[in-house]
Order: structure tokens, then sequence, then C-alpha cells
């Protein structure tokens, strides 16, 4: 194999190298955002379950108007 040949393929290695580096910086931030939008989810998943429940209390049949007015 020639020394350029070489040298070539060095070079290719490690901007392949920084290359797979890049990515990995771009997929770990990208799962940071995943966890925190999944827990903004559930968070919110919780907060419209209570609010909900908070409705059902509030609501009786006796504060319903009546089907004709």
């Amino acid at each position: 194999m020639d020394d350029d040949r070489l040298v070539d393929i060095e070079t290719k290695l490690a901007y392949q190298e920084d290359l797979v580096q890049a990515l990995n910086g771009v997929v770990a931030r990208q799962q940071q955002q995943i966890d925190q939008l999944e827990k903004a989810c559930r968070s919110l998943i919780e907060h419209l379950n209570s609010m909900s429940d908070v409705v059902k209390t509030l609501q009786r049949p006796e504060d319903e108007i009546p089907p004709h007015y």
C-alpha cells in the first residue's frame, strides 16, 4: 500500500471518528429532551386527572339545569 493511500484512509477515519462523536452528542441531547417531554406529559396527565376528579365532585344532579331551559 502506498503512503498517499494510507494517509487518505487515516484522514477519512479521523473525520468519521469526529462525526460519530458529534452524532453521539446530538443523540444524547435528544434523549435528554425526550426525557423532559415525557416528564412534562406525565405531569400534565396527572394534573388533568386530578382536575377531572375535582370537576366530578363539584357536579351534583341538583345543580344541573332542567332540559326545558
